[in-house]
């Protein structure tokens, strides 16, 4: 069942994800922050950061999109036999789905929390190179855990293969021509990021003019951007940052077609990524106002200014905070950047 789920496209409107993640225990907003010190010392108006340290005990944004798109998944499953998502029904139905999927972070992590809560089962599928550590994680989340290949590229075509074979659900994070389902509705719990900002500022006011949103494949990037586009009452500047040693969608957008960028591994491991999302590059190509590169050097010294501050992340948590910094941003500035992950 490759992709035989088949909801309509990308919609950037978070309220259905909203919606099923209140049945999550651990769901609950994550704080927007200010920095006035760190601003003025880098010469902007204000900073303010969406801190996803601590999302849903996760550690880190993705924590949405996947908790969100299994659950949609399960609904629409279980719909088809009459049950609704809540009933005690379901579970009998729900049992008997399987997602499968790669990881080399925390998108395999969401895949198994989603399942657990929502009652499927959930197949990941890790590189050699990954640390048992972080299989153990997984297995404490209910997953199980299959070692296949060098490098996550091979654990991503071995995924394909399971679920091909076994008639599982692939739940990838990333989308290409034939598969779109299921990274459309990852991409649309992203945009929970968005709403919960735009509910922020209405309260609060400090609405910002210019968002960085770190990209790998760009999920993260077009879920959160689309939302701004469709909820936020002011609208700012969208810079999409991704390392220089990957920057797959400027180069996407240069061409006019998705691009490969090949380059050596980058300390941004989590958007190490060399080939863009289908879905990711037709959303921002059409939204985004800039795509800046960052090295890993400006990188890791943006995650030591942040620590400094009080956020401990990775490089690829600080990179939207690096491509601000490498904007050089105008006096009167107001940006804001997504923490995206905790240093694990």
């Amino acid at each position: 069942m490759y992709d035989t789920f088949e909801p309509p496209a990308f919609l950037a409107d978070p309220s259905d994800a909203l919606a099923l993640l209140s049945w999550c225990p651990a769901y609950e907003p994550t704080p927007v922050r200010n920095f006035p010190a760190l601003a003025a010392s880098l010469g902007w108006s204000d900073l303010q950061a969406k801190d996803e340290t601590r999302r849903m005990g996760l550690g880190s944004f993705k924590a949405l999109g996947g908790v969100y798109a299994v659950a949609d998944l399960v609904r629409s499953i279980t719909a088809r036999d009459g049950a609704a998502l809540t009933d005690e029904t379901t579970s009998d139905t729900s049992t008997k789905i399987t997602v499968c999927c790669a990881s080399a972070g925390n998108h395999g992590l969401s895949i198994a929390a989603g399942a657990r809560i929502f009652g499927a089962q959930a197949t990941v599928v890790l590189a050699d190179t990954v640390p048992d550590s972080f299989a153990d994680r997984l297995r404490d989340k209910g997953a199980t855990v299959v070692r296949h290949g060098a490098v996550y590229e091979d654990a991503m075509a071995h995924a394909i293969t399971l679920s091909q074979q076994e008639g599982w659900y692939l739940a990838a994070d990333s989308s290409w021509p034939g598969y779109t389902a299921f990274p459309a509705r990852v991409m649309q719990g992203y945009g929970v990021m968005a709403q919960e900002m735009a509910d922020n500022f209405r309260k609060l006011g400090g609405w910002p003019t210019h968002v960085a949103l770190q990209a790998g494949v760009g999920g993260l990037a077009a879920g959160v951007a689309g939302a701004i586009r469709r909820l936020w009452d002011v609208q700012p500047e969208i810079i999409v940052v991704e390392p220089d040693r990957a920057a797959c969608l400027k180069a996407s957008i240069r061409a006019s077609k998705l691009t490969r960028a090949d380059g050596p591994v980058s300390n941004m491991g989590r958007l190490d990524c060399k080939e863009p999302s289908l879905l990711a590059f037709h959303v921002l190509r059409e939204i985004a106002n800039h795509f800046v590169e960052v090295s890993d050097a400006e990188a890791k010294a943006a995650t030591a200014l942040l620590a400094e501050h009080g956020i401990t992340s990775t490089p690829s948590g600080a990179a939207g905070h690096a491509g601000m910094i490498a904007m050089k941003m105008p006096a009167d500035a107001r940006p804001l950047i997504i923490v995206s992950e905790a240093l694990a």
